[in-house]
């Protein structure tokens, strides 16, 4: 490898391909931090938590769609590297668009190499997934020798599209550039597992929002079942020793650079069970893990069913309001099998060893989260608003409204609960004024101790009563 940390960076311009991301603009600040000339932030959203940051550094930010040729062509010109992160379908309801998985990590892929060669970019670094290898069987300490999961037997479309897509990749490794007298642009891909770290966008706040709405009620697999994850610094650092390890100035392969077309499996190397790796966050949080552990093959059962009730609903998959499944069979695969890799090719080749450790990357989380939390509103499970919601709207139902549809039906459950539909009226009107008393006092006991979401603990309170009044006195009181 080369002498100089920032060899191949100093002086450089670089794009950076869904940049606007967690990794895309932690990468985009170490390049500019590097020495880099001009770093390219290339990406579909105008904006995102991290685009005020990298103006600020100085990080030229494009927008565009990596399945628009010359939306790409525009931000690879004049370019010396290239890091191609965007991707899209890993997780959640994404994974069923089928369609625009392959389109953004096939086409937008060959989009991004179509550019490279033709504008004379020399390097490629692409980041890949564990999963062109695992399908679902049990990985063990595996490497680089591993062949590919066979296409058409992957369980999800995120996994095929990047096996696809790193394969034309790292084909195209060694191709002559168009006019640059013999020169030829070198790849590699980067195989990364589950990444965390401050603002990551995709694990934790799931996981957070499931055990804050109560509907954490088991694990999925044996707890001996063990995972990779990497920090994000990790990963970084990783991609940016990919790119250096592309430069042909010190060729040791037949006169080729020591990364040209190969792939590198990265990690913190410390294989852990992922539920015992998330439950020092949650626990911090207030939140617990349950004890009860769901073999795979009933898991299984529950994610086809939701993967077929999303499927259903697939006009409405990018709305907003419709949230993610609970769990897909590719989700419960990756925490209920063990897979896991050795990074010794990239240590050896590439020189990459972890400088974060988990025990301290989950530290930065942590803290991360907390300051979140003390930012945010607290909320009660989801069963106390359908108790609170749908019991308030049975009586309000039962006590004012004709027999007319559901009603008669809500009037007998609440006649066998109150005897007499005034005495339905009578507990719907005292129910009803506790919580307009408990909202308002919310809203100026909020005012005090949470005054950025005083409305919002109004509302809450208005709708649950004490369920919510609870949480601001236990935060007024810490």
């Amino acid at each position: 490898m080369h002498l100089s940390a920032n060899e191949g960076i100093e002086a450089n311009t670089f794009v950076v391909t869904g940049a606007l991301g967690f990794v895309g603009s932690a990468l985009c600040l170490e390049l500019v931090r590097r020495g880099a000339l001009q770093v390219r932030a290339f990406d579909l959203r105008p904006a995102s938590p991290w685009s005020d940051d990298l103006k600020i550094h100085g990080v030229k930010i494009i927008q565009g769609d990596v399945t628009c040729k010359k939306d790409v062509e525009r931000a690879v010109r004049g370019a010396d590297c290239v890091f191609h992160l965007a991707a899209y379908g890993l997780s959640g309801k994404e994974m069923l668009q089928v369609g625009r998985i392959d389109e953004v990590n096939i086409n937008g892929t060959c989009h991004v190499l179509d550019a490279c060669l033709e504008y004379g970019v020399r390097r490629l670094v692409y980041m890949s997934t564990y999963n062109v290898v695992f399908g679902g069987q049990e990985i063990v300490n595996g490497n680089e020798g591993l062949p590919y999961f066979p296409i058409d037997d992957h369980v999800d479309a995120y996994a095929r599209s990047k096996s696809i897509a790193e394969q034309l990749v790292l084909k195209t490794n060694g191709r002559p550039l168009k006019n640059r007298n013999g020169k030829c642009l070198y790849t590699c891909a980067i195989r990364s597992c589950a990444i965390y770290g401050p603002g990551e966008e995709r694990h934790f706040p799931r996981l957070v929002s499931l055990a804050k709405l109560g509907l954490l009620h088991f694990r999925v697999g044996k707890p001996s079942a063990k995972t990779d994850w990497i920090y994000v610094d990790n990963l970084v650092l990783a991609l940016i020793l990919a790119c250096v390890g592309l430069l042909d100035d010190i060729p040791v392969k037949g006169g080729a650079p020591v990364a040209a077309g190969q792939p590198y499996y990265v990690s913190d190397g410390c294989p852990v069970n992922s539920y015992e790796f998330i439950k020092p966050l949650l626990n911090s949080l207030g939140y617990d893990l349950p004890n009860s552990y769901l073999p795979v093959p009933k898991a299984l059962l529950l994610g086809k069913f939701f993967a077929v009730l999303y499927t259903i609903l697939y006009p409405w998959l990018d709305r907003w309001w419709l949230p993610h499944p609970l769990m897909l069979p590719p989700e419960i695969y990756k925490v209920g099998v063990s897979n896991y890799f050795s990074y010794l090719k990239a240590r050896e080749e590439l020189g990459y060893v972890p400088m974060v450790t988990p025990k301290e990357g989950m530290a930065a989380t942590i803290s991360y989260w907390q300051k979140r939390k003390r930012k945010s509103l607290d909320g009660p499970t989801i069963y106390a608003w359908l108790f609170c919601v749908v019991g308030m709207s049975i009586m309000f139902c039962a006590a004012f409204l004709p027999d007319v549809g559901p009603v008669p039906f809500f009037k007998g459950i609440s006649l066998f609960f109150f005897r007499s539909i005034q005495v339905v009226r009578m507990v719907f009107l005292i129910a009803f004024l506790l919580h307009v008393g408990e909202g308002t006092y919310a809203w100026f006991l909020a005012r005090k101790v949470d005054p950025a979401n005083s409305r919002g603990w109004f509302w809450q309170t208005f709708a649950l009563g004490f369920f919510s009044l609870r949480l601001l006195l236990k935060r007024a009181r810490s």
